[in-house]
């Protein structure tokens, strides 16, 4: 089995250039990385780094590419016919271990006369990574920002340069870094994904965790490929260059004994927005406790790990995107809300350190610590099994009123198919009408993003308008569609407030003026008339309200705006 993992055993003098370098307490600032990757480019033409467009800070986004073809143009038709991979570093800077990872690899592999096959005649993929994504953070250098990270000596901040978590904002897009990352993403359309973290938590003796896509929401071939075969095989090869690979550590309580808890990988997170490309997606979560530079040399070996991993399956890798692809525009049920199952559980044998309470010395409280001198393995639980709260009956077309220019925007660079509607013409759509939502007291990544979202279907005939966009369902981009166009999805553009100004009432009345016509409007609607006199005789506070009388009546009139609430996205089944 060593021999598929070639990329492991170069030669020994160019080893010793890249401990000097990238193998100690040191990771390397953002002009340092790129001023070195630029004079590879430079000396190897297999290596070509491309400015693929600006960062928040006003500093480029790069992308080195290993195995290209001559052109930026040529490379990227390349990688979409291609076996690709992509891996990306620092979109949080102060989690660097990947940025070293790759800088090795590099050295690595030109020390072992950059080989493009296999001992075993197996061709290397087209690797991307992007050096290091969040180019703002990078700058807002310093050795303190990560209380609980054991080096390197100075790193970067997580937030960005608008202080924003890019690990949030697949979907909402705010950051500039994010127009840029997914510019790279549709134009790689990569096969793989790769996302460099460093973990919190609890303490154990693994330093390589990995997060994994939620089965429950991938398609049939990529969950057998991922679960059935790509982790398995994951976990020897990097069992090989003896690291234990195990799944992140998210706990289900304090402390692990209590159960780990598999992620939900939601479509704002990188991993998560790259599922609903078919991508055979990862996060590398290496411990925070572990020395820096073993946290690096995990880092590598899955990356290692994976490149193998590809040569051998590549023709499987793409059998099941392609799958995966048909599956998606075949289903007649889009399933979303996903809650994680507490009643039933696996169980998954832990290496783990015994949990103590000891009392402070100047707290004087009972403080959580893990006693290394007391290591343990034993099975604890894991909850790995997660169920749809809602689902909906998927629609032939979405229609995006026009004057929504950014959502289409975003569409678009997601390379989602639709046509513009060049003529006015009446529709009979079905609409959604916002019922009610929870918005919260404090902002998150720059949202007051709504939750508990409830929502009312009617069919209307609308005039739809020169500019409004038609998006059909079936096609390859349909899982990034539902996520974003149902309201109810987990990260659905509602919910990130791009359609709030639909949920404010424009029309009033005036209380002396609308009485002396309230007679004259439930005369001529009898079952209205009826809901309202059972409801004043039922509710004591509405009986005693004139305000809230009239507004009832108002509310349920023709008077009242038919617009209010109802959002520019329409569903067309026919």
């Amino acid at each position: 089995m060593k021999q598929f993992l070639f990329l492991c055993v170069f030669g020994a003098a160019h080893w010793g250039q890249a401990q000097q370098n990238w193998s100690g307490n040191t990771s390397p600032a953002y002009d340092e990385l790129i001023a070195h990757l630029q004079q590879l480019d430079r000396a190897h033409k297999e290596i070509k780094l491309y400015n693929m467009g600006p960062s928040d800070y006003g500093q480029p986004i790069y992308l080195c590419v290993i195995n290209g073809v001559k052109d930026s143009t040529k490379t990227f038709e390349k990688a979409r016919k291609s076996t690709t991979m992509l891996i990306n570093n620092a979109i949080h800077p102060g989690e660097p271990d990947g940025i070293n990872a790759c800088l090795i690899w590099l050295d690595q592999w030109i020390g072992a006369g950059k080989p493009l096959k296999s001992r075993d005649n197996q061709d290397l993929p087209l690797i991307a990574f992007i050096p290091a994504y969040n180019v703002g953070g990078m700058y807002n250098r310093s050795g303190t920002s990560r209380a609980n990270q054991n080096g390197p000596d100075a790193y970067g901040f997580r937030g960005s340069a608008k202080n924003l978590d890019l690990n949030r904002d697949f979907t909402k897009m705010d950051a500039v870094n994010t127009l840029t990352f997914v510019e790279i993403f549709q134009a790689l359309d990569p096969d793989i994904f790769i996302d460099n973290h460093v973990s919190n938590g609890a303490d154990y003796p693994y330093t390589l965790t990995y997060i994994s896509s939620m089965k429950e929401r991938m398609a049939p071939s990529m969950q057998n490929l991922t679960y059935n075969n790509c982790i398995p095989t994951l976990k020897a090869y990097c069992q090989i260059g003896h690291f234990e690979l195990f799944p992140y550590v998210e706990l289900k309580g304090e402390t692990p004994e209590q159960g780990i808890v598999a992620f939900n990988d939601l479509p704002r997170y990188a991993m998560g927005y790259a599922s609903l490309f078919h991508a055979l997606s990862f996060t590398v979560e290496t411990h925070m406790l572990k020395p820096f530079p073993q946290r690096v040399q995990a880092t590598l070996q899955f990356m290692n790990s994976a490149i193998a991993y590809t040569m051998q399956n590549a023709a499987q890798i793409e059998q099941a995107r392609n799958e995966a692809i048909e599956w998606s525009q075949a289903q007649s049920y889009y399933r979303f809300n996903y809650q994680l199952n507490e009643q039933t559980n696996d169980s998954i044998r832990f290496k783990g350190y015994a949990a103590t309470y000891p009392k402070h010395p100047i707290t004087g409280l009972a403080q959580l610590e893990y006693d290394q001198q007391k290591p343990y393995e034993q099975f604890i639980p894991y909850f790995n099994e997660y169920f749809p709260k809602d689902s909906i009956t998927i629609p032939k077309y979405y229609v995006v009123g026009g004057q929504e220019t950014e959502v289409i925007k975003n569409l678009q660079l997601n390379g989602v198919a639709y046509q513009v509607i060049d003529s006015f013409y009446y529709k009979d759509v079905n609409c959604f009408v916002v019922k009610d939502y929870k918005a919260p007291t404090r902002p998150y990544e720059g949202h007051f993003k709504l939750s508990n979202i409830q929502i009312a279907n009617s069919t209307q005939k609308l005039l739809l308008k020169p500019g409004d966009i038609i998006v059909p369902t079936k096609q390859d981009r349909a899982q990034f569609i539902h996520a974003v166009l149902q309201p109810k999805a987990e990260d659905s553009y509602l919910s990130w407030n791009f359609f709030d100004s639909y949920l404010q009432q424009k029309e009033y009345f005036s209380a002396y003026v609308f009485k002396s016509q309230i007679e004259e409007i439930l005369a001529k609607d009898p079952a209205l008339k009826k809901a309202y006199e059972e409801k004043k005789a039922l509710d004591v506070k509405f009986a005693q309200s004139e305000w809230d009388q009239l507004f009832y009546i108002y509310q349920h009139s023709p008077y009242f705006e038919q617009t209010f609430m109802r959002l520019p996205i329409y569903q067309i089944f026919d």
